[in-house]
């Protein structure tokens, strides 16, 4: 009973402390990290230094939304498979709420009208524009890098298909291999996570058998709620780099097919800036408009399950896996082809889409400007794109 007591206690604990981070973790996967570092290591010592620091090498290496696994991993360590579910809850919930909220408000409005929707818009211009001169330094310090990135924005530009972005990582994958395979680093620590490697392998497993059977049971049932689930799941199976590089993926997934305008893509985008918690809860705001509350939550669920099924499924291989400079190799290509696909992104659909005169240019100057030199913070950004969005609307 006492233990029970216990456990109950320490996933109140995990719950509480998650939904204050999910309620005010402004700023993108990099400055999540920072809040969790500060509030899970620093303040509540629940991990030392080296072992958050590991966890978050081990996210990095995994698609999927890098801050969120991150909260689903220090949750397991914490309190079991039921630590890293209350985990995602907290962090996850308050942006999902807020952003169906605001695409069931959306409806009936016409997007290409509003011109507080085209402040949105411009808003992902400055955004985007920061997430790529961020990534790109980080990302691609050397000249082979540089060229895998540049033969990536070339392949997803001219060919623009739903699978170019898997073909682009899968190539870049084997050729950092192939480049990078004898990249080495000392590392000695290790890391112990409450679940055994045969649970782990059943994640796996279930995470492969959706990947393929799901577009099986879409073609063959041709029912709305299966090609929905499919849709997001693919994405949040494939994207390497984070919530930005989701956006080529839901794009071309969702605008060409006709679910839902280009205009009400970006608005969402714009939107998904101004609330905190990860970025990918935009799926929870695309569901909305597509399908209503109900479609909110298919989307969110579906796009965030590979990211629990890989999290749960490689923790208790990570020790190994880490110290192979081969898979670091090929890790190295990986990131260097999501710089070119996040760049061909702000190229098509952003800022095409977006930077219509020369006036929206220098209101995307401006915004960029508060953003990264001025360092304020992303909710204000957001509403200030929004009020000169309607100022410019009205003037123009």
């Amino acid at each position: 009973m006492n233990k029970n007591r216990t456990n109950f206690k320490s996933l109140l604990e995990i719950l509480m402390v998650s939904t204050r981070l999910g309620l005010t973790s402004f700023g993108g996967p990099v400055a999540h990290l920072g809040y969790f570092h500060d509030e899970y290591v620093r303040r509540r010592k629940w991990m030392d230094e080296k072992s958050y620091a590991d966890l978050v090498a081990l996210c990095q290496f995994l698609p999927g939304p890098a801050s969120s696994q991150v909260g689903i991993g220090i949750g397991v360590m914490r309190a079991g498979l039921a630590g890293g579910i209350m985990a995602f809850l907290g962090f996850t919930l308050p942006s999902v709420i807020a952003l169906i909220i605001f695409a069931i408000l959306l409806q009936g409005i016409n997007p290409a009208e509003a011109g507080w929707i085209h402040g949105l818009k411009i808003v992902a211009v400055a955004v985007v524009a920061h997430a790529v001169l961020g990534m790109a330094q980080k990302l691609v310090p050397d000249l082979p890098r540089k060229t895998l990135a540049l033969l990536a924005i070339i392949a997803t530009l001219v060919w623009q298909t739903a699978i170019t972005q898997v073909i682009v990582i899968l190539a870049s994958g084997f050729i950092g291999f192939l480049i990078y395979k004898k990249h080495k680093e000392n590392d000695e620590a290790r890391m112990d996570f409450p679940i055994s490697k045969g649970f782990a392998i059943g994640c796996l497993v279930l995470f492969f058998v959706l990947l393929f059977l799901l577009p099986i049971l879409r073609e063959l049932t041709a029912l709305d709620w299966v090609a929905l689930f499919d849709s997001f799941y693919r994405s949040g199976s494939l994207v390497f780099g984070g919530g930005h590089v989701v956006l080529p993926l839901l794009e071309r997934e969702f605008v060409p097919t006709g679910w839902l305008s280009e205009e009400a893509f970006l608005a969402g985008y714009g939107a998904a800036q101004a609330v905190p918690g990860p970025l990918f809860t935009f799926a929870a705001y695309l569901g909305a408009v597509m399908n209503g509350w109900q479609g909110g939550l298919l989307a969110t669920v579906a796009i965030f399950l590979p990211a629990f099924l890989l999290i749960l499924g490689t923790l208790p291989f990570w020790n190994t896996l880490r110290r192979n400079p081969k898979i670091k190799g090929a890790l190295m290509g990986v990131n260097a082809a999501v710089v070119g696909i996040l760049i061909a992104a702000f190229y098509h659909p952003i800022w095409t889409s977006s930077i219509l005169e020369p006036m929206d240019f220098a209101f995307a100057a401006v915004l960029f400007s508060l953003l990264v030199y001025w360092k304020l913070p992303p909710w204000i950004i957001v509403v200030t794109g929004a009020i000169g969005g309607i100022i410019l609307g009205s003037i123009f």
